[in-house]
């Protein structure tokens, strides 16, 4: 798409919404070149001219640019599935203005070169601004120590093994003894290999579709030792996507003690449980699997009190021959870029959280968490925005999708909350046309 060079740009009649002051109100926002200029109740003399572009945000919302710190981009390697150029048009057609790649592309990004190798293709391709994480143990095979220290002058915010498991515990209490030292963030898929050998979550369910399953304690095993090494290091240690009522506690416990632990969890796993699976639907087969009905209330009600700090879309983009397969062969994963806001603003619909809380578990948290330029509204600010009309209600349609990848576990249903505009570095990159 062609990207308007930017000038003066008033953003005017906008409901704005912005965590990191607080501000949740009526007011005016204006962006010079790249930057915030200015922002408050009333900022623009309301004089447009020839230099000035002004645009009425209709009433709606205005906030900071998503931050979607788990996605999973494919390239390079795997293109057919995913590209930094289809993977940013999704992201920003989602509202997501910055997005942090896992280090499972092919090659694994566990030399600074391939992190230098993504950064030039993404600046050259992607709509949004992308960041990785540098791989955790070299090839991610959980043996050897990856390069961290070169990895992070490279680039890498942070450091994992991404869809798997650092399962050795000397290696994974060496991994956090080592970004201790330099307040390197580890960031673990917390599942314990040896018990996640199923398909879905394990329970009545599984046993009536007569599929393997994954206990709940394979997550809330390797969370209870990892945190006890943490407690040996003093590393800062970040669980993702947890899914399970017990690991909501756990992390509870360990913040309590003072560990310098957070956590996220994914739109799967507090809009859906294990019942998607239905009849045999692959679309919801993910990793960890959809849980119990108590499990995802215990996940609202971890994001509503602050124990869970971040929401990723945990984006695991599929083509069809990976997830067209019978359930036990097709691949984990499911495609969120797209429906990360509006499937997030459902805990505001159901009145479970207040809309600045939850954009601020989508934008100035993860922002935080990664040391990024992101993620709040202020003079200086780099002008990253999205527009949404919250209320406005449509229909989750995978074939409709930006992204390569229709793996949508949310295909056909209703959602509520409406990208209008999404704006990065000054610029409008999307713009909605219904």
């Amino acid at each position: 798409m062609s990207v308007a060079k930017p000038g003066k740009v008033a953003y005017v009649n906008a409901h704005i919404i912005d965590p990191a002051s607080g501000f949740d109100g009526p007011g005016e926002l204006v962006t010079v070149g790249e930057e915030i200029a200015d922002i408050g109740a009333k900022v623009f003399d309301g004089k447009p001219g020839k230099d000035v572009a002004v645009i009425d945000c209709g009433g709606h919302i205005l906030a900071p640019g998503l931050v979607d710190m788990r996605v999973q981009l494919r390239e390079p390697g795997e293109e057919h599935k995913e590209s930094l150029k289809s993977g940013g048009e999704a992201a920003v057609a989602g509202g997501v203005t910055t997005m942090v790649g896992l280090p499972n592309t092919n090659p694994i990004i566990d030399d600074e070169a391939t992190v230098e190798y993504v950064a030039r293709r993404a600046r050259l391709q992607a709509l949004t601004k992308v960041y990785v994480y540098g791989a955790a143990t070299k090839g991610l095979q959980g043996k050897e120590l990856a390069e961290m220290g070169l990895l992070a002058e490279a680039g890498a915010v942070g450091f994992t093994d991404g869809t798997k498991a650092i399962s050795e515990a000397q290696v994974l209490r060496r991994a956090l003894s080592y970004a201790s030292t330099f307040n390197f963030l580890i960031i673990q898929h917390p599942e314990e290999p040896s018990l996640a050998n199923g398909v879905m979550n394990s329970g009545e369910m599984s046993t009536r579709l007569g599929l393997s399953g994954i206990p709940r304690e394979a997550e809330i095993i390797m969370l209870e030792r990892d945190l006890r090494l943490v407690a040996m290091t003093g590393a800062r240690y970040h669980a993702a996507h947890i899914s399970t009522a017990e690991s909501v506690e756990i992390i509870a416990r360990a913040k309590a003690k003072g560990l310098n632990v957070t956590c996220d969890t994914a739109p799967f796993y507090f809009a859906l449980n294990e019942l998607s699976v239905g009849d045999y639907r692959t679309f919801a087969k993910l990793s960890p699997p959809l849980r119990t009905e108590a499990d995802r209330q215990a996940i609202v009600e971890g994001l509503r009190t602050g124990v869970i700090d971040c929401i990723a879309s945990d984006h695991a983009p599929h083509d069809q021959d990976s997830k067209r397969l019978p359930f036990a062969q097709a691949a984990f994963g499911g495609s969120g870029l797209e429906t990360l806001l509006a499937v997030s603003l459902g805990l505001h619909h159901t009145e479970e959280m207040k809309l600045i809380d939850v954009l601020r578990r989508l934008t100035l948290a993860p922002a935080k968490l990664l040391d990024l330029d992101a993620g709040r509204l202020a003079k200086g600010q780099k002008a990253d925005l999205v527009i949404f009309n919250p209320h406005q209600g449509w229909k989750v349609v995978a074939d409709d999708f930006r992204s390569k990848s229709k793996n949508s576990p949310f295909d056909g249903q209703p959602v509520q909350g409406k990208v209008l505009r999404t704006v990065i570095d000054g610029r409008t990159v999307f713009e909605s046309k219904a």
